[in-house]
């Protein structure tokens, strides 16, 4: 695992890209350091950067390709926190589709990201801290039969 600890994974507020306006606005992860991340990603696969999508509302990530010697690699990046995750295709959401960590997937966490496993994206949410959740989160997470880490951080709802 990269960049991960044994701990439980407690959720910050606007991890579901949801925020009260009272709260202020969610930070936000700069593209321009995700791109950069992902030619660093690439250089180490001995490939290239692919598509590079920015996130457009609903959804709380930013996507790209990475194309090495082992063939095209998605990688998804939370557009409000420094998380990385890999699939094999592009979705607007996610709930457990998400690939164990390629071997260069150290360039991002050398340059600041967190890279979640995949074992660690298919926690129940009894597994995590939700405890800051509103109960209008709660109400899209049943709404949408999200019952994962990483369906509540990959996700495309309004």
């Amino acid at each position: 695992m990269v960049n991960e600890g044994n701990d439980g994974f407690t959720l910050p507020r606007g991890a579901t890209g949801f925020y009260r306006p009272e709260d202020g606005p969610l930070p936000e992860t700069e593209l321009k350091a995700f791109r950069a991340a992902l030619y660093a990603a690439a250089r180490v696969a001995g490939g290239e950067v692919g598509e590079v999508e920015e996130r457009v509302y609903p959804r709380t990530f930013h996507t790209a390709t990475v194309v090495g010697r082992e063939g095209e690699t998605v990688v998804l990046c939370h557009a409000h926190y420094p998380w990385i995750a890999f699939a094999n295709e592009r979705r607007d959401w996610y709930g457990e589709d998400f690939l164990a960590q390629p071997p260069w997937a150290h360039a991002f966490a050398n340059v600041g990201f967190t890279v979640l496993s995949s074992e660690r994206l298919a926690t129940p949410l009894s597994g995590v801290d939700t405890s800051v959740l509103t109960q209008g989160e709660w109400r899209e997470v049943r709404f949408y039969g999200i019952t994962t880490l990483g369906g509540v951080l990959f996700n495309a709802w309004d």
